[in-house]
């Protein structure tokens, strides 16, 4: 099953935009800047909710939007998704993000601990604002 979920890009990273940039709703992952389509993005969904992954849950303002959540399936994801953004930083060292995300690996065990107490406590604040403010920069650098 889990090559069947993670198999594609797309899966990987609706479950790190969760964990490491909060996001919640479709619009925020359709406006992420990986360019996904959005009936590619609501397969996704429906296939990480079918696989235990994630959660969708009704806005708590607003019930008819709707907010998705990692399961405690999904969050323990974390050491795996640390893990594999490491990796890739490892190989990226030019993008300043990266290096960020290599300096992280020498905090694993407080950054592991600061998700699971952010995703405990429904915390939506991006875990790594830097990471998520140069991601933000660099996506639109290269769209220009």
């Amino acid at each position: 099953m889990a090559l069947e979920v993670f198999g594609d890009r797309w899966s990987l990273l609706v479950v790190r935009d969760l964990m490491v940039r909060g996001f919640r709703t479709f619009k925020d992952f359709l406006g992420s800047g990986e360019g996904v389509a959005s009936n590619i993005l609501a397969d996704r969904l429906q296939k990480l909710q079918s696989a235990g992954i994630i959660i969708s849950e009704p806005e708590e303002y607003d019930g008819r939007r709707v907010n998705y959540r990692l399961t405690e399936r999904g969050i323990d994801l974390a050491p795996v998704m640390l893990d594999l953004l490491i990796w890739g930083a490892r190989h990226e060292l030019s993008d300043p993000s990266c290096a960020l995300l290599v300096r992280m690996e020498k905090n694993r065990e407080e950054i592991l601990a600061e998700t699971r107490r952010r995703w405990e406590n429904r915390d939506t604040t991006p875990l790594i604002p830097q990471f998520d403010a140069e991601l933000a920069r660099n996506v639109a650098t290269k769209s220009r």
